[in-house]
């Protein structure tokens, strides 16, 4: 039996993976140490918290010494760490806690991985690193040797702590790999993110705000192939290595929007041009070939049928948004382990 951990499993992406991994290896022990921060929602694992291979960790990155504490009790084989702060416009009002989660919680997460003699750490991070790219240069694609260049604090942060796993990789030989991945959606995306909100303001017949003339161009990946990718990453990937992972699914803000107000059968008049944000990335377009060649991983949505899948949990789980939007959602923690 395999212990995995994954940091930020309460989250969107970590709270799919843990799914995955709980269902797809029931001889595997899967923790999920989480902090529950305002995006970290445990109504999302519901369905598995009752099962044998799975367990609730409640804990910060940051926090050297029960980060600790909890290596050397639980003896992890594999770490996959999604704890991040990860909301743009939230780095441009708050740069600090990026730093401190994104960056001090990783390098908290890789010494710990060193001490404890953990046999592979994988650092999941995102496309944002890479800057952006022209509108007019559709030809260009982020690759893994494409320099880091972040524009906005969140980006910057994931870029120091992808530096940090390359540099305890080479000094230290930490069996480490790194992903790097487009623009998820699917279920249980928190509702401030732009195709929750987008749906749940539409149902709402509220205005549909778009930053300057939705232009932005996003590569849109499910998040369940964003999880078969990291699931292959950590069994067969080299280690030391970045894999880009990315879904071939470019679409202008616009046009999301548009594709869900038209599911929707709700009018574009709801739609609300507001003032950009400060140091907007144009374009991300992601080159996955080298995770296609080397492991053989091949997404299993294109962006029209997994948006209409995602339309369609977010109509049957309104419960699920609905309580994030009113708070409620944070009181199931003490509902379900406060006495645990």
């Amino acid at each position: 039996m395999k212990k995995i951990l994954v940091t930020g499993g309460a989250g969107f992406i970590g709270g799919n993976f843990v799914h995955y991994m709980v269902n797809k290896y029931p001889e595997y022990m899967i923790v999920n140490l989480d902090a529950l921060t305002y995006a970290g929602n445990l109504e999302t694992l519901k369905t598995v918290e009752d099962k044998p291979n799975y367990k609730f960790v409640k804990g910060d990155i940051a926090d050297r010494e029960f980060i600790f504490d909890l290596f050397k009790k639980e003896k992890f084989d594999i770490v996959v760490n999604f704890a991040a702060e990860s909301h743009v416009d939230r780095s441009v009002e708050d740069p600090g806690i990026f730093v401190k989660t994104n960056v001090i919680g990783t390098q908290v997460l890789l010494d710990a991985s060193k001490e404890f003699g953990v046999e592979r750490y994988h650092q999941v991070s995102t496309d944002e690193v890479y800057g952006d790219l022209p509108l007019d240069r559709k030809d260009l694609f982020f690759t893994e040797s494409t320099p880091l260049n972040p524009s906005s604090p969140y980006s910057a942060s994931k870029a120091s702590a992808d530096f940090l796993v390359h540099a305890y990789q080479r000094t230290f030989g930490l069996p480490a790999t790194i992903s790097r991945c487009s623009n998820n959606y699917g279920p249980y995306h928190f509702p401030e993110k732009l195709i929750p909100l987008m749906i749940s303001r539409a149902l709402a017949d509220e205005r549909l705000p778009v930053y300057g003339k939705g232009e932005n161009v996003r590569d849109w990946l499910h998040v369940e192939d964003h999880c078969s990718a990291i699931d292959l990453i950590i069994h067969k990937g080299k280690v030391g290595e970045v894999y880009n992972v990315g879904g071939h699914n470019e679409r202008t803000n616009l046009e999301v929007v548009k594709t869900i107000l038209k599911a929707l059968d709700k009018p574009e008049s709801l739609i609300t041009y507001v003032k950009d944000r400060p140091g907007h990335d144009l374009r991300y377009a992601i080159d996955p070939e080298k995770l296609e060649n080397e492991l053989g991983w091949k997404p299993k949505y294109n962006f029209d049928t997994g948006i209409a899948m995602t339309i369609k949990w977010y109509l049957e789980n309104e419960d699920w948004w609905k309580n994030i939007i009113s708070g409620e959602y944070a009181d199931y923690y003490e509902k379900m382990y406060s006495n645990k």
